[in-house]
């Protein structure tokens, strides 16, 4: 799973989750984890972890690239740095900084860093109105003025071929960075918006295959779309669903990779919603001591987790277990062939037993 945890200083590695010591520099982290697979508990917070960590210092970022690579915002030197992961025969790690930093471009905080699933390009955005595309070896591709007076949230999608913002203004921006079939990087063309909140939009996500997005605004609601669009041919967006929530900030969304469960942290609680009816299902109060700094699905779906107060948490995504047994149930009514209906039937058996287990009771 994919969690992004603002922290503190010198990173030491998580206890409990086996990784070695982080060889860096005093700064303040956004850290992205790989989490392996867990096993199936009861509907709590099923592992803590938490982090050795120096002195508390300023803001900077940290994210994990394909080939055994992350890299650093390094705040008080204003620049990113690669770190190269080399494994060792005891399994363990080495950590080994780049000859070289990113030149220096932006001349704000950087707030967010994405890496493509393709590896093909890093994402950096600042608290003004820039976004930054850059290559692996440092160099800049595209400068992108998101025109929103200032970006409070950035991010690449899953699939690697878009790039969106939101901020002041009551929408979420969505661009695309084009590279041609050699894999030579061409242009960032604008491919779609998100309109119909109030406010400013304080945080959005992608489902897997970015064909739903969710937001969530300062005017109290979120909003669940489909992105399934020709947005060459200015086709739009089209909005499935609004919601109420609570709202204050720090707040984040996140949406399942299969989009049936959208969760929102504001405060130190954890919302969680179907996507189908907009129900709040699941409700987490007092998850960390202090504010929750980022929310995250794994990429199967099965967990969720948070990461506030030096720590990170996960629970079980129970909605998004009832959801697959409502979608089967429902395909189960309207299937005629023998041979789909028993395997629907055993799916359904399956997702019972498994959501019994997590729950502790029958289903």
């Amino acid at each position: 799973s994919a969690l992004t945890a603002r922290a503190g200083a010198g990173v030491m590695g998580w206890e409990g989750a086996g990784l070695p010591a982080l060889p860096c520099p005093s700064w303040a982290c956004t850290l992205l984890l790989s989490c392996p697979p867990l096993s199936l508990g009861a509907p709590r917070p099923l592992w803590t972890g938490h982090r050795r960590v120096g002195n508390l210092l300023l803001n900077g970022s940290v994210t994990v690239l394909p080939l055994r690579a992350f890299i650093v915002w390094l705040a008080n030197g204003e620049t990113i740095r690669v770190y190269k992961m080399t494994k060792k025969d005891d399994g363990s790690f080495t950590f080994t900084a780049s000859s070289e930093d990113f030149p220096k471009k932006h001349k704000a905080p950087v707030i967010n860093i994405g890496v493509a699933e393709t590896g093909k390009f890093i994402m950096t955005a600042s608290s003004d109105t820039t976004i930054l595309i850059w290559n692996p070896k440092g160099e800049v591709l595209a400068s992108i003025n998101t025109n929103q007076m200032n970006n409070a949230y950035a991010a690449v999608s899953p699939c690697g071929r878009f790039v969106a913002s939101c901020g002041f203004t009551p929408d979420v921006k969505v661009w695309e960075v084009c590279f041609g079939k050699s894999g030579d990087f061409r242009e960032v063309t604008r491919a779609f918006e998100l309109k119909g909140h109030a406010a400013g939009v304080y945080s959005f996500s992608f489902s897997n295959d970015s064909r739903r997005m969710a937001t969530v605004s300062k005017d109290g609601t979120w909003k669940f779309w489909d992105t399934d669009v020709e947005y060459k041919k200015q086709q739009d967006p089209y909005l499935l669903l609004t919601g109420r929530c609570e709202v204050s900030e720090p707040c984040r969304i996140a949406l399942s990779p299969d989009a049936h469960v959208a969760a929102i942290s504001c405060g130190t609680t954890i919302a969680v919603y179907n996507t189908r009816r907009g129900e709040e299902e699941e409700r987490f109060v007092g998850v960390h001591g202090q504010h929750i700094a980022d929310l995250a699905f794994d990429t199967t779906g099965r967990f969720l987790v948070s990461c506030g107060d030096r720590a990170i948490r996960v629970f079980h995504n129970t909605p998004g277990y009832r959801a697959v047994v409502e979608e089967m149930e429902t395909m189960l009514r309207k299937t005629t062939t023998k041979a789909t209906r028993e395997r629907l039937e055993q799916q359904i058996a399956g997702a019972r037993k498994a959501l019994a287990a997590i729950c502790g009771r029958k289903q």
